[in-house]
């Protein structure tokens, strides 16, 4: 079997470069793998809700294969890709032609489709799920995105990948230059934007701060929106605020290695699940993430859930404060998340899975 595969990859920024990296390597091992062959016998697709997908998603739905849905939300992705006529069709085929006039309202407010529920709501993803062999999903939010869209897609969970650190490279926290003493150090890592409630997190610090509490935050990669990052300059800036900008991959893993606990919130949610937070957890950090159906598959003692909603703040600063208070409980969740995440997530045992849907699907 011949696998054509189309993914962005390094030194794209992007977290499905690099899990398309590893899996390519893993998936190798077992098929032959061609990056961009449109003549293999099945092709795979991966998709995410950005413009670096732009032409893979055309492709997948001109000769269609097997597409891996990074996020269950396209979306932001079809705003990019298509002039407003094209974009009320599309909206109209997934949704119906009551519909018409709130696509038109959407495309107009575009510009607000960071942040505003409607646009994650409303996910677009009808006609890719329609015409492929399958369509790969990473937690059961997800799942249900897809076949809400499109009830007769054959839609397959398959655990979000981990790949430990390059052999060779250091990881330790001595590396990362975290002193052996004494504050404990929070993290938030990827692309910032609003949806990963980094004003949430900022304000949540602010209150542990006052509190004399022994925590750090380090803030580290790029805003996506430079209005946010002006916005929130002054609780960059504050004590106990560490900020890092966009890294190479070596050194984001000797950054994830020095935290103590990660922080990964996401809402609105585009049914995705984070990378970092896998990553997190496969090193045996405790991980702080946003409660429902996307992390329904994190065994309840592994991570820590947070409520959406009001209650996000309240609950960001009593976690906070209680695993700076409990290293050994902090330290014990995350013995439990390294276990989870080794069992399920490991490169092998993901390429083994998508290796058995390639080989169903190949011509």
């Amino acid at each position: 079997m011949t696998v054509g595969f189309f993914s962005p990859l390094p030194p794209a920024r992007t977290g499905v470069a690099e899990y398309s990296a590893a899996l390519l390597e893993a998936l190798s091992k077992r098929c032959d793998v061609k990056v961009g062959d449109t003549e293999a016998g099945v092709c795979l697709y991966h998709v995410g809700n950005n413009p670096l997908h732009a032409e893979i998603y055309r492709q997948a739905l001109a000769r269609p294969g097997v597409v891996v849905l990074h996020d269950a939300v396209l979306h932001h992705l079809l705003l990019g890709c298509l002039d407003r006529q094209s974009y009320i069709e599309e909206f109209v085929y997934n949704y119906g032609e009551f519909e018409r006039g709130l696509a038109a309202q959407l495309w107009d407010a575009r510009g607000r489709s960071a942040l505003d529920p409607r646009y994650f709501d409303r996910a677009l993803v009808r006609r890719i799920a329609e015409v492929s062999r399958a369509v790969v999903v990473h937690n059961p939010a997800a799942a249900r995105i897809v076949r809400e869209h499109a009830p007769q897609a054959r839609v397959v969970e398959i655990p979000h990948l981990f790949a430990p650190a390059a052999e060779g490279l250091d990881t330790s926290v001595e590396a990362a230059g975290k002193s052996a003493c004494a504050t404990f150090l929070f993290g938030v890592f990827g692309h910032l934007r609003g949806s990963k409630r980094i004003p949430a997190i900022l304000r949540a610090f602010d209150r542990v701060r006052s509190s004399g509490a022994g925590a750090k935050l380090l803030v580290a990669g790029d805003f996506v929106s430079r209005d946010l990052e002006s916005a929130l300059a002054p609780m960059l800036d504050a004590p106990g605020v560490l900020r890092v900008p966009y890294v190479a991959e070596a050194e984001l893993h000797k950054l994830v290695a020095s935290v103590d606990a990660g922080i990964s919130l996401s809402h609105p949610s585009a049914g995705e699940t984070s990378g970092i937070a896998i990553r997190l957890m496969g090193i045996g950090k405790p991980v702080l993430v946003s409660g429902g159906e996307a992390v329904a598959r994190f065994p309840e003692n592994a991570v820590i859930r947070i409520d959406q909603g009001l209650a996000e703040e309240p609950q960001l600063v009593e976690y906070v404060m209680w695993l700076v208070e409990h290293p050994e409980r902090a330290r014990q969740i995350g013995a439990r998340a390294a276990a989870h995440i080794a069992a399920h997530h490991a490169p092998d045992l993901v390429a083994l899975r998508y290796f058995e849907l390639l080989s169903s699907c190949c011509r």
